[in-house]
């Protein structure tokens, strides 16, 4: 069998002789004979043929990668004019402001240059080029939306940072944020805290006292953030009483304002000794994705399967602490299965807590909403708590009737049932992370 070089060798000489390189011409003593004189020709051709079927055997593969082109930005008139070496100049001493020469970041990535190259020419980072090209187009919003000059002309001193943080919100809720920042001469820290209580505030519907902060001024969501925080402290402590002072810095309603006064003033906590005799709410939470990673602070609770039954939860391990300067979590003995979750009001103080996983959210015993479909949930569940006190509370009980092995149960039935003990009373159901920030509960599937 001949190599493949040599067979396009012999073509090639068909071919200068006119011969053509049909099955009848081409027999096999005059291809060995051509054979023989390829290996006679200049070594140095076969090389460079071979070369050339590589790279054309390449050159698709490269052009499968195209470099990140953004969408046209019109360049102000007074950039017009200027070739590729000018405006390199503009942005290599930021001539003017950000907002006005970041379209000629835009120009030159859309001719051909890559940000590694501009930041070498320019030395704008490649982050930066993003925040700076992000933070135009908000600005672009809030122009369009009639935004006062005197706001707009805030952030035209470094204000690039600031606007980059809230460019997840809607049109109107960055014209409302925008406001609030410059009123509070937020940066970009703030800026990006106040974006995430936003964003976020939907979703606690539901819990305490989340129905007297008003959703469409900016600082009440953002107060709401710090007061939720306040409640993963211990009562009375310094952390606990510096969320709820920011809290008070940052509200807008009085009505919200007031509950974070009485809760700085004790009042709070006498009335909700009340409330707990006469009803105890289980708060269903959506965990959101990186809420753990931005919490500041966690707990870790063992896991255990409905299906597994009575005997694994008990067995479960009840004492988990903190040591050392690290935080080093420590368990009474091994276990298999962790989560960790935020320190949210209801699970920072169980006293042997564990977590429950359903693969089903209908166990849950109150009306079918319309999320029960098939979604997985986690039941927090207190071990200490084990009487059936409030006929309003929900509790962890044995399911002899069924193959799940545990469900949850309303006091009131368990009362009725003349049970009055059970495995643990329930304090809050999570419900696993989603994309859809839309996914709210109604105000109908809230029982």
């Amino acid at each position: 069998m001949l190599s493949p070089c040599i067979s396009s060798v012999n073509t090639l000489n068909l071919k200068f002789l006119n011969i053509p390189p049909s099955s009848s011409n081409l027999n096999r003593s005059y291809y060995r004979f051509k054979s023989i004189s390829a290996v006679l020709n200049n070594p140095s051709s076969h090389s460079k043929k071979q070369k050339l079927v590589q790279q054309q055997q390449q050159q698709p593969q490269k052009q499968l990668y195209q470099p990140f082109r953004p969408p046209p930005t019109p360049l102000p008139s007074k950039y017009d004019n200027l070739d590729i070496p000018g405006r390199i100049d503009i942005l290599a001493n930021r001539l003017g402001a950000w907002h006005e020469y970041a379209p000629l970041i835009t120009s030159l990535l859309r001719e051909g240059f890559s940000p590694p190259t501009i930041e070498e020419t320019t030395g704008i980072t490649g982050v930066e080029q993003n925040r700076i090209i992000v933070a135009t187009q908000v600005r672009d919003t809030l122009v369009h939306a009639n935004t006062d000059e005197e706001i707009l002309s805030y952030f035209d001193s470094g204000g690039a940072e600031v606007l980059y943080e809230i460019r997840l919100l809607s049109t109107s809720q960055r014209a409302a944020a925008a406001r609030f920042i410059v009123e509070k001469r937020y940066d970009g820290k703030g800026a990006q805290d106040l974006a995430r209580s936003i964003k976020d505030f939907p979703s606690r519907r539901g819990e305490k006292d989340w129905e007297s902060f008003d959703y469409h001024l900016p600082g009440d969501c953002l107060a709401y953030l710090y007061y939720r925080q306040s409640k993963e402290n211990k009562n009375p402590s310094d952390p606990r009483t510096a969320f709820l002072e920011q809290a008070l810095s940052a509200v807008e309603s009085d009505k919200a304002r007031k509950v974070i006064l009485e809760e700085l003033s004790g009042k709070a906590e006498e009335e909700e000794v009340e409330d707990v005799v006469l009803k105890v709410p289980v708060n269903v939470v959506r965990l959101k994705i990186g809420e753990v990673a931005e919490a500041t602070s966690v707990v870790v609770l063992p896991v255990c399967k409905a299906e597994e039954g009575e005997k694994v939860i008990m067995e479960a391990p009840s004492e988990i602490r903190k040591e050392g300067e690290f935080g080093i979590v420590v368990a009474e003995k091994g276990w298999e299965k962790w989560v960790v979750l935020p320190a949210w009001g209801p699970v920072v103080n169980l006293g042997k807590g564990v977590v429950v996983s359903f693969l089903d959210a209908r166990v849950l015993p109150w009306k079918a909403n319309r999320w029960y479909k098939e979604e997985p949930i986690l039941v927090v569940a207190d071990r200490s708590k084990r009487e059936v006190e409030n006929d309003d509370g929900f509790y962890l009980v044995k399911d002899d009737g069924n193959d799940v092995g545990l469900k949850v149960q309303r006091g009131s039935i368990l009362k009725e049932m003349g049970v009055n003990e059970c495995l643990g009373n329930v304090v809050i159901v999570v419900r696993p992370p989603n994309e859809n920030d839309g996914d709210v509960l109604s105000e109908e599937d809230w029982d």
